[in-house]
């Protein structure tokens, strides 16, 4: 089969790679789409942060070149004997592996797994065309959604844990700093929530998204806007701040936008250590909340359901590119920053 693998920073080759072999409790996949995200971005361009080049994952076993691709749904072609799925199912992957016997596992939040580990980050993933995947990680898509759609699961999914893990009171306003693509799936998310949403960004485009998922009120601001600044555009004040881009400063404009007894939410990632104030935060009783991936078995259903409500991709840009293509028109342009809107993987076509 052809697949896109990360062998270094800057050195990701499609290749033939032998069929992926399964056990009782796998599924094989023929991939239908693979999206691409920040994440992957970063291992292409910086890794490995995730992806096991060098060090054997503790989790999946793995270590050395890897093949990408944690965002994938695709067709059933082959099942163990104890799989869930049944062969010709269209499903959407999770991707997220747990144990189901942890401590963790047992309260329902497998995404803090002891040996937790990622299909295409800590082990070979959907950047593919075929993929093997536990079927407890996997969901069967309704009928109702399109592939296309469905290519946009798991992510929204990640948005849906990270609103669960806000733990939103009824009417409060929620802004959400930075409506890049784990912005907009926010958004999206917060579809049930009954108290102004308002989205905060330094592109228009993003913002228009943003509005047309539900946002009730949108600002355009400078990447150097102060706190003080925001808060003059939000006169009902922010009850829930989401901070989704992780770049350094925007921590801190979080807590100092956030109101006395309110809730932060860290969602974006950043790996650089960064100063705060924290007297202020502790002072006014600011409450820290962080959120990673999702929980499979909950997240992925809903994320179809609203797919299936909202389909997404006549809202947010999506475009598809071929296998073959994915460094020139996928990973290169992500890194630079040109990509508007979510690029999905067709590695069925040349």
């Amino acid at each position: 089969m052809r697949a896109g693998v990360l062998y270094a920073p800057h050195d990701l080759r499609v290749e033939d790679r032998p069929d992926p072999t399964f056990g009782d409790d796998d599924l094989i996949i023929e991939v239908t789409y693979n999206g691409l995200c920040g994440t992957d971005a970063t291992e292409y361009s910086k890794g490995p942060m995730m992806v096991p080049l060098n060090t054997r994952h503790p989790g999946s076993g793995h270590q050395g070149p890897t093949i990408l691709g944690h965002e994938f749904i695709g067709t059933v072609v082959d099942a163990g004997a104890k799989a869930r799925h049944r062969i010709g199912e269209r499903i959407a992957c999770g991707a997220g592996v747990s144990c189901g016997s942890c401590s963790r596992c047992r309260d329902g939040r497998t995404n803090l797994c002891a040996s937790y580990y990622t299909l295409g980050l800590s082990t070979h993933g959907g950047l593919a065309q075929f993929a093997a995947a536990p079927s407890s990680t996997c969901v069967r898509i309704p009928d109702g959604v399109t592939d296309i759609d469905a290519g946009l699961a798991q992510p929204l999914a990640v948005g849906i844990h990270s609103v669960d893990r806000a733990g939103l009171r009824p009417g409060s306003t929620v802004v959400l700093l930075g409506v890049g693509a784990i912005g907009s799936f926010i958004c999206a998310a917060l579809e049930a929530h009954d108290g102004p949403v308002v989205a905060v960004d330094i592109d228009q485009k993003r913002l228009d998204v943003a509005r047309s998922l539900g946002a009730s009120a949108t600002h355009l601001v400078e990447p150097d806007t102060s706190a003080a600044s925001l808060k003059d555009l939000i006169p009902s004040g922010a009850q829930t701040v989401f901070e989704t881009s992780g770049v350094m400063g925007a921590a801190e404009r979080a807590y100092d936008l956030v109101d006395m007894g309110g809730d932060v939410v860290l969602v974006g990632l950043n790996k650089t250590p960064q100063p705060l104030q924290l007297a202020g935060i502790v002072l006014r009783e600011v409450n820290t909340k962080t959120t990673v991936a999702h929980v499979c078995a909950t997240d992925i259903p809903a994320a179809l359901g609203i797919l299936e409500r909202v389909p997404m991709s006549g809202i947010l840009p999506a475009a598809v590119i071929a296998l073959e293509d994915v460094v020139s028109e996928g990973f290169e342009p992500l890194v630079a920053g040109s990509v508007s809107g979510k690029l999905l993987v067709d590695p069925r076509v040349g």
